[in-house]
């Protein structure tokens, strides 16, 4: 790896939560590797790939510099350690969030080439696939009603045997956070799979009737994020601070005993009116398996 220049390094200030799509930054590092550019900028409009939990897919776009217009072909998560100027990407990075004498930042990957050139100091402007970043945006926020419907659909309907330790927000049952293998956001679309293990069932799921079950359970969570969807209410994303470890959560009042706010990384909808409508799918993968793809259907694309 080279090093173009080692010099200060300061957390991202990240603004995907702020619906930005556009801003103009200032260049903190750049490096090279394996044909690829590592650019990291004061501030960003760019969501990057988280490196412990990939749901939600990096930004695409676009920065200039001058006359050139140069496409991001990846965002990615970095570390900075500042005693040495070192950046670690992605699954290299092995330091936690706040560990002291690091900060993390995103990093812009571009392809390198002769054709341009970047430098600290230098100014420039990101734009972010606005198009691109909604759908994702859809498509995560979908994501989280549908998880908090089937945890309400589970635990009203008798398919818990007793009181689980984990809550959601809502204060049901945590179906979703005992059982949640994955979750992949696409444009429009949440796919989560689930495992029903035994130690789920000795937590007092009962496991066999909701795979029996599972065509009734999906027209309930239907019904469900359908009277949510209904109350056009806003979604809000409450940040600690602006830095890209600080933390994020997502709140939107669904009618519920308390509003539902959870922590999230991604980006999200400023309103329920922006769904539309959605369409939750449940079904049986393999023995112990089951998967729920959550699809935004809006009618004025």
């Amino acid at each position: 790896m080279t090093v173009s220049v080692v010099t200060p390094v300061t957390a991202t200030m990240t603004q995907f939560c702020h619906q930005t799509w556009q801003l103009d930054a200032t260049v903190q590092l750049v490096e090279r590797e394996d044909q690829r550019l590592y650019l990291v900028t004061d501030q960003t409009p760019f969501h990057p790939v988280s490196h412990i939990w990939p749901d939600h897919p990096a930004d695409r776009g676009f920065i200039t510099i001058g006359s050139q217009q140069i496409t991001i072909v990846d965002c990615l998560v970095g570390a900075v350690e500042l005693s040495s100027g070192q950046l670690c990407v992605d699954k290299a990075i092995t330091v936690k969030r706040n560990e002291p004498g690091w900060v993390f930042v995103v990093v812009h990957c571009l392809d390198d080439s002769d054709e341009y050139t970047l430098n600290v100091d230098d100014k420039v402007t990101l734009v972010v696939d606005k198009a691109y970043q909604q759908s994702l945006s859809r498509g995560h926020s979908a994501g989280h009603l549908a998880f908090l419907a089937l945890n309400k659909v589970l635990s009203t309907q008798g398919y818990w045997r007793k009181e689980a330790d984990r809550k959601d927000p809502h204060g049901y049952n945590d179906f979703n956070s005992y059982a949640q293998e994955t979750s992949f956001v696409t444009p429009d679309r949440c796919l989560d799979s689930y495992r029903l293990g035994k130690t789920l069932r000795k937590r007092g799921l009962n496991s066999a009737e909701m795979v029996e079950q599972l065509k009734s359970i999906e027209e309930l969570v239907n019904q469900q994020v359908r009277d949510w969807i209904g109350l056009s209410s806003a979604v809000e994303m409450i940040c600690d601070g602006q830095n890209l470890t600080d933390s994020r959560y997502w709140q939107c009042d669904l009618g519920e005993t308390n509003k539902a706010t959870m922590p999230c990384g991604g980006s999200h909808i400023s309103s329920l009116i922006d769904l539309g409508s959605m369409q939750v799918t449940l079904r049986e993968t393999q023995p112990n398996y089951i998967e729920m793809q959550t699809d935004v259907i809006r009618v004025n694309k």
